[in-house]
């Protein structure tokens, strides 16, 4: 499993737009092959501040299958003019990892 990576800086006065356009955009990714999941996090200190999180199976399902699809110039043409700057995506996978044990 690979998880993608980007902050995004988005457009002060623009973050409620951001949101809701994300919530309607984040269909066009789930339905990519290789797809496990999205999750998209606003910074506290900084609210126009998000963290973009996107688990995929591989990193080429990411890089070729969604970056190479319509649906990917979908999401572009959706949300790509809300960031300034434009985001640096990279891709990481688990080396550690720790879950809390539930109580019994």
């Amino acid at each position: 499993m690979i998880t993608e990576h980007a902050v995004l800086e988005v457009i002060r006065g623009q973050e409620t737009d951001f949101v809701e356009t994300m919530d309607r955009a984040k269909t066009l990714i789930a339905r990519s092959p290789g797809f496990i999941s999205l999750r998209v996090e606003r910074c506290m200190e900084r609210p126009n501040c998000f963290l973009l999180l996107v688990e995929w199976e591989t990193l080429e399902a990411h890089t070729e299958g969604f970056r190479g699809s319509e649906a990917y110039r979908e999401w572009r043409a959706l949300l790509h003019h809300f960031y300034d700057p434009f985001p640096v995506v990279e891709h990481f996978e688990t080396v550690v990892s720790e879950r809390a044990v539930a109580p019994t």
